[in-house]
């Protein structure tokens, strides 16, 4: 149960900076190359990522 309520977790981005330690300008760059997740938008100003995606990437950087 635990596992599924993470899973529908949306992050904004200082939230993922916190897991993620980049400046902005280089996570944006990553999100237009295809490197990190790509957003969830919920509206013109609100963006939001999965915590699962991002807990993804971490595993993924840190193999």
């Amino acid at each position: 149960m635990e596992q599924n309520i993470q899973n529908r977790t949306l992050l904004r981005l200082p939230q993922v900076l916190e897991r993620f330690p980049v400046c902005k300008s280089k996570w944006w760059a990553g999100v237009k190359l295809g490197e990190y997740p790509q957003p969830i938008r919920l509206g013109s100003r609100c963006t939001m990522w999965r915590a699962e995606d991002i807990d993804q990437l971490i595993d993924e950087v840190s193999k």
